[in-house]
């Protein structure tokens, strides 16, 4: 599947970083790294093109002439990724979009300024009047695979983001309890955040009292680029809402987790990652 990517400002540059997956993109671990993201996709072959567009923080709320505004070039791809863009110039974009045969767009935002709810419902529902496939979600790790978006489930399937999946195997320890022993990231928040609060999980127990405190740690420490500011349409912060996603997604891959029998407990001091 080709792809274009529009963005603007860091989160955009990151969100491309976790798609390219390039060696030096997470160092989060340091010199502590296993190179656990060796196994993540490598989209650079799929993406056609990097378009920077200007910090919507550099206009006002409404774009009287978006038309001097938009890239004149606009490649043939089957999908397009859009990061911290002017409403007005997206909504601009959408007829160059259909006339270049894109056929889905997927966005997320970041903080309460960047596409609030009725811009997103305009940008879907005018992008469905032209043929595609358009979701966006705030925050962008809240974006969800729809059967009733195909192709965007399909992106989100390769690539491997969206809402976070992680799948755990955990192995009986002292009496009672369990370890995590291996952590298999299914789907990445966009970011590539995930990959890190899953290899922090490992050598836990799943019951003890402060694991909530060690996934926000993680979480915080990637760290999250979510704004900090309360968002009125969520009634939190969006990186609060980022929390709890990630922390949903840990709790839900320990609920069904796998067993690993303790006749194959391995060597002292060691884990393993699936």
């Amino acid at each position: 599947m080709k792809l274009a990517v529009y963005y603007s400002g860091d989160f955009g540059s990151r969100v491309v970083g976790n798609l390219v997956n390039f060696s030096g993109f997470c160092i989060s671990c340091a010199d502590a790294c296993t190179e656990c993201r060796n196994v993540a996709p490598d989209l650079a072959k799929d993406i056609v093109a990097l378009v920077e567009m200007p910090d919507p923080s550099t206009y006002g709320d409404f774009i009287d002439d978006v038309e001097p505004l938009l890239p004149q070039d606009i490649p043939k791809v089957d999908l397009v990724i859009v990061i911290n863009v002017h409403p007005d110039i997206l909504y601009g974009l959408l007829p160059k979009f259909k006339e270049a045969g894109v056929k889905a767009i997927i966005g997320g935002s970041e903080s309460p300024k960047e596409m609030p709810l009725g811009q997103r419902r305009q940008v879907e529902e005018k992008a469905a009047e032209l043929g595609m496939e358009a979701a966006f979600a705030k925050p962008f790790c809240a974006l969800a695979p729809d059967p009733n978006k195909p192709i965007i489930a399909q992106f989100l399937k390769e690539a491997r983001i969206g809402n976070p999946v992680i799948e755990f195997t955990v192995q009986g320890s002292r009496e009672g309890k369990e370890v995590i022993m291996g952590a298999n990231v299914v789907r990445s928040a966009p970011c590539g955040s995930t990959w890190f609060v899953a290899k922090k999980m490992l050598g836990l127990e799943t019951d003890q009292p402060d694991l909530r405190e060690r996934i926000s740690e993680a979480h915080h420490s990637y760290p999250c680029t979510g704004s900090m500011e309360r968002d009125a349409e969520l009634g939190d912060t969006v990186l609060h809402v980022g929390g709890y996603i990630i922390r949903d997604a840990v709790e839900g891959g320990l609920k069904k987790a796998s067993k690993l029998p303790r006749s194959k407990l391995p060597k002292p001091g060691s884990s393993i990652v699936i």
